[in-house]
């Protein structure tokens, strides 16, 4: 039995959950979500939770219930507290400004790399060296930052580039004979 699956999803009092078929529309404070689950699945609200069941054990259904549960909990906590990614510029003149909705970035290159807020998706920078991803939805709000890091990621020797905070770059040495032979 699917452990996440099985669990129900409470629903906070200030979001909304309609349920249309195999549609699901969350609103909340923050934001209104629409995803369209598949319909092997039935989802049902059951008091002020929301309940997943499949109808066999079939590895199809099996794998879907529990995508189907945590998908929906995502857009629950998403219009209700949001999500965001935090990335850091580490590098010698490396660094970030925000200009109106675009966010320029300076990373050793001999022009700007320049990447513009999408809807739903706002950029912060706080300080010259650190952003922050933030929006309702989790999908969009990693993928936006992935393509962020995209534009400089990390290198191994020195560890300039653009990273995770929470990422650990794996350092290498770099030339290993340095002068040792003679």
């Amino acid at each position: 039995m699917s452990r996440i699956g099985n669990k129900p999803i409470q629903i906070p009092a200030d979001v909304e959950v309609k349920i249309d078929g195999s549609t699901v529309v969350v609103k909340g404070p923050k934001a209104t979500l629409t995803d369209t689950f598949n319909s092997n699945i039935s989802i049902a609200v059951e008091g002020n939770e929301i309940v997943c069941t499949r109808p066999n054990d079939n590895k199809m259904n099996r794998s879907l219930h529990g995508l189907t549960r945590t998908l929906i909990s995502n857009m629950v906590e998403g219009v209700t507290k949001g999500f965001s990614k935090e990335l850091e510029v580490n590098g010698v003149g490396y660094r970030v400004a925000k200009q109106g909705t675009d966010l320029v970035m300076n990373l050793g290159f001999s022009h700007q790399v320049i990447m513009s807020e999408v809807p739903g998706i706002t950029i912060e920078v706080p300080s010259p060296n650190k952003i922050v991803v933030s929006g309702a939805n989790k999908q969009q709000v990693g993928q936006f930052a992935a393509k962020i890091r995209e534009k400089r990621p990390p290198e191994p020797y020195k560890g300039k580039g653009i990273k995770y905070v929470d990422e650990r770059i794996r350092r290498k040495e770099g030339k290993a004979g340095k002068g040792a032979k003679g």
